[in-house]
Parts: C-alpha cells; sequence; structure tokens
C-alpha cells in the first residue's frame, strides 16, 4: 500500500466516522425536540402553583460546598433561603476555608454552635463543628479540607430530608428552580435522580442573587460557550433522559434522593469528574439491585453560572473535563455494550466511548489526513466537498438547530438581537473554536495516561449588582491549584455540565 492510498482509506474512514456521529446526532436532536415540546405542552397543567402550596413535595436540603467564599457566600445563602418550595434548609459546608468564610457566615447569620448530630453514612474527612441558625433553616458544618466530593457527602450525611439538591457556592438560581427540579421526583417515586439546566450568566443583569435581564455577553468567547451549552443541555441531554441512559447531571445543579446517593457511596474523592462518576455509578448500583428507576433531565428549572473569558482558563477546564470522562469510562468499563445494563450499557456508555472519548482522535487525525491528501494530490474535488460538509456543514446546522430549539420551545432570551448573535456564533465556532477545543479535549487524553489528576487554577469575577461578566471560581481540593467547580461535561461540537 503506497501512502497515498494510506491517506485516502484513512480519509474515507474519518469521512464516515463524522457522517455516523452527526447522524446520532440528528437523531438525538429529533428526540429531544419532541420530548421538550411535549415537556411545554404538559408544563401548562402542571400545577406548579398548587405544587408550591401543597403537602406533596417532600422537604428537601440544598447541599452548598465553601471554600474561600467569604466574599459571596452571604448573599449566595440569602438568595438559597428565599427560594420558593415548601420546605427546605441550606446546608454550608465550609471545606477548611482559609479565609473567613465561617466567621462571615456565624456573624451574619447569628450562628450558634449546635448538637445537631451527623450521619456518617458515607466517609469525609474530620468535621469539627456543626453550626446552626437560630432564625433560618441553616445548617453550617466546619469539617478538615478534603476536596469537593468530600464536602458534598459531609452534607448529604447532614442533611436531614429525603431530597438533596447538590450545587455550587457561586450559582444563581432562579425563585422556582428548586420546585421544577423536584417536580420529577415529587411526581414519580422511581425517579433517584434529576439534573436541571445550567445556563451561562456573563452578560446578564443581576440584583440581589436574581436574574433581572438575560442578555448575550459583549466578549466572544462566553458567547461560543452559550451555545455549546444549549447544545450540551437543550439539544442532547433532553433524549438522553428521554432513553434513561443520561450519564451526566452537573454538578452544579442537581437533585437526588438522599438514600439513592448514601446507597451508591456518595461522591468519590479520587476523581476530577465526580458529577458525571456518581451518576453513572448510580445507574450501575440501581440496575445491579434490579431496581426500577428514572434518571431524569428537564430543562426548565436554571441555574445561572460565570464562565471563563480566556482561552487559557477555558483550556484547563476542558482539559479537566475530558479527563473525568474517561476516568468515569474506564472506571465503569464493564458496563460497556453489556446488556445487563440496559440502554445504559448498549446505547450511553459506547456513546460516550466512541464519540466523546475517542472523538477528539479521530477529528484531529482527519484533518490531518485531509490536509494530505491535498498535498499529495489524492483528493478529488466531490470528496473535498462531501468532507467539509460532513465535518463542518453539519456543525453548523446542529449549533444554530440549538438556538433555535432554545427559542421556539423555551424562549429564554427574549430580544431577537441575541438569538441573532447566537446564531451568528454558533456558524463560527465551527471555524476555529471548535478545532482548538479539539485540541484541548486530545491533550487531555494525554494528560490522563500520565495520570494528572490537578484540576486546575480557574478565575471568576464574581456577580455584580447589574452586568455579569466573570469567569469560575472554587477550590474543591486539598491542593490550592484546585480552584474551580465545573458546571459539566461539554462535548464538541453538540455539547456542563458540574
Amino acid at each position: 500500500m503506497t501512502l497515498g492510498d494510506f491517506v485516502v482509506y484513512a480519509n474515507y474512514f474519518v469521512l464516515t466516522y463524522f457522517l455516523v456521529i452527526n447522524a446520532v446526532y440528528l437523531v438525538l436532536y429529533a428526540i429531544s425536540f419532541a420530548e421538550i415540546a411535549d415537556y411545554v405542552r404538559r408544563d401548562v397543567f402542571s400545577g406548579l402553583s398548587e405544587l408550591f402550596a401543597s403537602n406533596y413535595a417532600p422537604p428537601a436540603t440544598i447541599v452548598v460546598p465553601a471554600y474561600n467564599e467569604e466574599a459571596t457566600i452571604v448573599d449566595s445563602v440569602r438568595s438559597f433561603l428565599t427560594l420558593h418550595y415548601p420546605l427546605h434548609e441550606v446546608v454550608v459546608v465550609n471545606d477548611g476555608s482559609k479565609d473567613e468564610t465561617l466567621n462571615v457566615l456565624i456573624r451574619e447569620f447569628d450562628l450558634h454552635e449546635s448538637d445537631q448530630p451527623v450521619r456518617l453514612q458515607l466517609e469525609t474527612a474530620e468535621i469539627t463543628g456543626v453550626y446552626a441558625s437560630p432564625t433560618e433553616r441553616l445548617v453550617v458544618v466546619d469539617k478538615a479540607n478534603g476536596g469537593k466530593s468530600d464536602a458534598l457527602n459531609a452534607g448529604i450525611c447532614a442533611a436531614q430530608y429525603p431530597l438533596v439538591c447538590c450545587m455550587d457556592a457561586d450559582i444563581i438560581l432562579e425563585e422556582d428552580a428548586l420546585l421544577r427540579i423536584a417536580r420529577p421526583l415529587v411526581e414519580s417515586g422511581s425517579v433517584a435522580a434529576v439534573g436541571g439546566i445550567v445556563r451561562v450568566a456573563n452578560g446578564s443583569r443581576f440584583e440581589k442573587g436574581r436574574i433581572i435581564e438575560p442578555k448575550t455577553p459583549r466578549k466572544a468567547l462566553p458567547n461560543f460557550q452559550i451555545v455549546e451549552y444549549l447544545r450540551a443541555f437543550i439539544a442532547v441531554r433532553t433524549a438522553w433522559s428521554r432513553l434513561n441512559c443520561l450519564l451526566i447531571i452537573s454538578g452544579a445543579f442537581g437533585m437526588f434522593r438522599r438514600r439513592d446517593v448514601i446507597a451508591a457511596g456518595g461522591y468519590a474523592s479520587d476523581t476530577v469528574g465526580e458529577d458525571m462518576e456518581l451518576v453513572t455509578r448510580m445507574h450501575r448500583v440501581l440496575r445491579e439491585n434490579d431496581r426500577m428507576y428514572k434518571i431524569s433531565f428537564v430543562p426548565d428549572p436554571v441555574a445561572w453560572t460565570e464562565v471563563p473569558e480566556s482561552l487559557r482558563v477555558l483550556g484547563r477546564q476542558r482539559n479537566r473535563w475530558h479527563r473525568g470522562l474517561i476516568d468515569t469510562l474506564f472506571r465503569h468499563r464493564k458496563m460497556l455494550f453489556n446488556p445487563r445494563y440496559g440502554a445504559v450499557g448498549v446505547l450511553g456508555m459506547p456513546y460516550f466511548f466512541l464519540f466523546e472519548f475517542l472523538g477528539p482522535v479521530v477529528e484531529l487525525a482527519g484533518y490531518v489526513a485531509f490536509a494530505a491528501g491535498l498535498f499529495l494530490g489524492v483528493i478529488n474535488l466531490p470528496f473535498a466537498i462531501a468532507f467539509f460538509l460532513a465535518a463542518i456543514g453539519l456543525g453548523v446546522l446542529l449549533s444554530t438547530a440549538a438556538v433555535f430549539l432554545e427559542e421556539l420551545r423555551l424562549e429564554r432570551y427574549p430580544r431577537w438581537r441575541d438569538l441573532l448573535k447566537l446564531t451568528f456564533y454558533g456558524i463560527l465556532e465551527n471555524f476555529g473554536y471548535r478545532q482548538i477545543n479539539t485540541l484541548w479535549r486530545a491533550l487531555a487524553i494525554v494528560s490522563f495516561a500520565r495520570k494528572n489528576t490537578e484540576w486546575g487554577a480557574m478565575e471568576r469575577k464574581g456577580f455584580d449588582e447589574g452586568e455579569a461578566d466573570g469567569g469560575i471560581k472554587y477550590t474543591p481540593g486539598k491542593d490550592e491549584k484546585r480552584a474551580e467547580t465545573a458546571p459539566e461535561t461539554v462535548r464538541e461540537p453538540t455539547r456542563r455540565s458540574e
């Protein structure tokens, strides 16, 4: 076989791969479109206000891990305490902060040491104190630093209620978000966990911990990420939920039945993708125990988060997300193509392995093979056009379709100017931004092979009274270099997310 023949075969292989993966995406989009249309139609008769006023909603605990959050923790806790829900408490876990996080909470909420027991049903670092507010349903657990997963486990142990909502300290929730994310758990006892949508806060206006006006940001990089998040949550995650093989509930905003999280062993502390790993392990444990269950995603309980505004910070984030994905797939590889695990084994795991894990390798190889084919003169014009349409054209279609699905069904961005801007970025991202993301993810495979477990330092400007244009914040590990909590894994070209 000559070099030219090898290059030709390589190009045909990559073209076939692109066609297959985009065909899968189109099927997922079709399922998501039908599911969201049905969800919006049912939501009109959902009786959300009646649910709020009734006694049918089980009480819930919001678990908030915090590390060095003194600047924003008071406003965040106040916003969580005032969410619309019949009965809920907030458990803040101070994960060995080195700043005044604990003292600020004690002072602002008049906290006193409490003898409330913490049921240590999960392994955590040493708990050094428990504080409670005399006027609010607020508990603060003070503990030695153990990382975000360890802090979440401590909060789940301290929770008094059957539903636990795990989220980041710097997330902004819409007022009815807790009620909306709990609704599937209220409606069916077989639902074990629910994920809500995470949206990009950069550019939007906020006041007193509430969003006033959703807007797109001025800078390009956050706009690219808005399109990604729309693909990830609305256009793809909805479909996986419908098929009951959703493997990711964003670490930034998800609700679980406390008993099922504990039965699965809680969050793993030795991974950088703790959100995906927990959900995948829950699938595995529930299947192995022959439980009839559902892990769901609902598109309207909204959490707003700031995203990176520099390539340096974003690259570190995406590298970590992809390493977390790989780690989860390898930990639970026995589920791959295993019919014992139902749709998760025969659909979800193969998809993530073939298209998420290996996708960046094949895509980069495709670009190299295509360039080599042009250089050697072994690629004709019809093939070049087909390759371009498969690699770029369908990516444009999928990105713009996600934006229009948002407008037609959810209408979160009220201004046409914002939708036109997002459509423009949905087209533009396929010419450079997507390729950079592919490179980051390919490099993450190398990092994983070298056993790199760092989170990477991240930055956040924080929510101002007005417009938010920021980065990322939270130090979830024992190492001070770890300084971010991610909304979720995001896949190019379709997809955070935690």
